[in-house]
């Protein structure tokens, strides 16, 4: 359960996340899309922003890659009532174009609030512009993912984008779909291990 001050806060920054037009893509959505989820999750993994048919439905990734996303998450036993996903912005860039700089400078409050709120011990970077936003990084996605970084205290882990993966069907070892098959895992595994350490912690504080 959230705390009645905790879901204030939840309820303000959505109430400005919605009436926001800080930047031109707050004219031209049809609503924004703040997130969905667990919002006491030590797991949140962020994309890149919403698309047609988040656009329509206010919920991040129920297109076509959030039904691939799904099935990453299937294939380890993640469900989406247990985690938060987000977006870095949260209005539709045109035609699903990349979010500008001045576009992520405007949302970054928002994101930035939603990390603190959710206070995640893991964030998965669903590939280049979240991995490149939070570590303020030139390297593309396919030379980062694979690794863990540590981000103000959180472990940070890039992954493929499920679009890419759309684009690219190939299973083969050392496709992206193989790399994200191991991602996925090791993620898992890793959130297990640190929901472990956090059991521990109250059996030892009784």
């Amino acid at each position: 359960m959230i705390n009645e001050k905790k879901e204030r806060a939840w309820e303000k920054l959505s109430d400005l996340i919605e009436k926001c037009n800080k930047c031109p893509l707050g004219t031209h959505r049809k609503q924004a899309v703040i997130g969905y989820g667990n919002k006491n999750t030590d797991l949140m993994f962020i994309g890149e922003g919403p698309g047609a048919e988040e656009d329509e439905k206010g919920l991040p990734f129920v297109g076509r890659a959030g039904q691939l996303l799904d099935k990453i998450f299937e294939s380890v036993g993640i469900k989406r009532e247990e985690i938060y996903i987000t977006n870095v912005v949260k209005c539709r860039p045109p035609n699903n174009r990349v979010p500008t700089i001045e576009e992520m400078t405007s949302c970054d409050p928002y994101l930035m609030s939603q990390i603190i709120l959710v206070n995640p011990k893991i964030i998965v970077c669903l590939g280049s512009t979240p991995t490149k936003w939070l570590l303020k990084t030139t390297e593309g996605i396919s030379k980062l993912r694979g690794k863990w970084f540590n981000w103000r205290g959180i472990l940070i882990r890039p992954m493929f984008h499920p679009s890419y993966l759309l684009r690219n069907a190939s299973t083969k070892v050392g496709s992206p779909k193989y790399y994200t098959w191991i991602d996925i895992q090791e993620i898992k595994q890793k959130w297990m291990e640190l929901q472990g350490e956090q059991s521990g912690k109250i059996i030892t504080q009784r």
